[in-house]
């Protein structure tokens, strides 16, 4: 019997050495092999990061005074569904999709994901995103919908230097002409805001907020001046039309003295 007892007590701890061994080497492992890996994984789950865009730079003509490119103000709206009350989210999504006229299926949907964040609508100008606040005034919702310093790019002259100037994407990303070839400089660096929230996603309040502004991106000064560039353009399109130019045709002007391009244009502009 004793003998009996003796190999039970042995096999337990013989058992429960090995187990206490492998927990061991399991927490070493995850600590000091998967640890760094870990703790990224962990700040992302427990943090909300949304990004402020810059303003981009104004792109001058010559004198330094005409705009050719200029980004204005606006918001982008988006939504925390966990952070709204179950018996809210039909009511947001119906503000929301006739505040900004959007289909109400479509963004009930995103309000009603287990997300931690949707973005709702883009770019909308400073009435409408005003609009939206009072209306979460008067219904006492302060969390789940999001108001976020945004910025769209427009051109003063329409179509005149377009091919010079270029254009942007949606994300204000230079994508030809002057805007792609001097992106860096005009782009500036984007803000965030870091929001902290709980393993559910749930905000965990303003202490756990942090806010980086953004950079605006620098302006430039073409050498090109507008007056000679609408005139330019103007002509170049007449002599073209009159001498029936199928090929149509361009136009360079520079400054003899300097080599400086006063104006550049191109007939058909596509």
């Amino acid at each position: 019997m004793n003998v009996s007892i003796k190999k039970r007590i042995l096999r337990v701890l013989i058992i429960s050495v090995i187990i206490s061994s492998l927990l061991i080497i399991r927490i070493g492992w995850i600590q000091f092999v998967n640890g760094e890996e870990l703790q990224v994984m962990a700040y992302q789950q427990q943090t909300l990061n949304r990004a402020i865009n810059p303003k981009r730079g104004t792109i001058y003509d010559a004198t330094g005074k005409v705009e050719l490119a200029v980004s204005s103000s606006v918001e982008t709206v988006s939504v925390n569904p966990t952070n709204i009350k179950d018996e809210d989210k039909e009511k947001v999504a119906r503000a929301l999709s006739n505040i900004f006229d959007l289909d109400y299926e479509t963004v009930l949907g995103k309000v009603r994901k287990r997300t931690s964040i949707e973005t709702i609508v883009k770019k909308v100008d400073k009435e409408s995103a005003d609009e939206l606040r009072i209306w979460l005034k008067d219904n006492n919702i302060e969390t789940g919908v999001n108001i976020d310093e945004d910025t769209k790019r427009y051109y003063p002259y329409g179509e005149l230097a377009s091919h010079v100037i270029g254009f942007t994407g949606s994300d204000n990303q230079g994508l030809d002409g002057i805007e792609a070839y001097y992106d860096k400089t005009l782009s500036g660096e984007k803000g965030k805001i870091l929001r902290m929230v709980d393993a559910k996603g749930k905000d965990m309040g303003i202490e756990g907020e942090d806010y980086i502004a953004a950079i605006d991106g620098d302006s430039i000064v073409l050498t090109i001046d507008m007056t000679i560039q609408s005139i330019t353009e103007k002509y170049l399109e007449q002599a073209c039309i009159d001498n029936e130019c199928t090929d149509g045709g361009n136009v360079i002007i520079l400054d003899v003295d300097t080599g400086d391009v006063l104006a550049m244009a191109t007939y058909p502009r596509i």
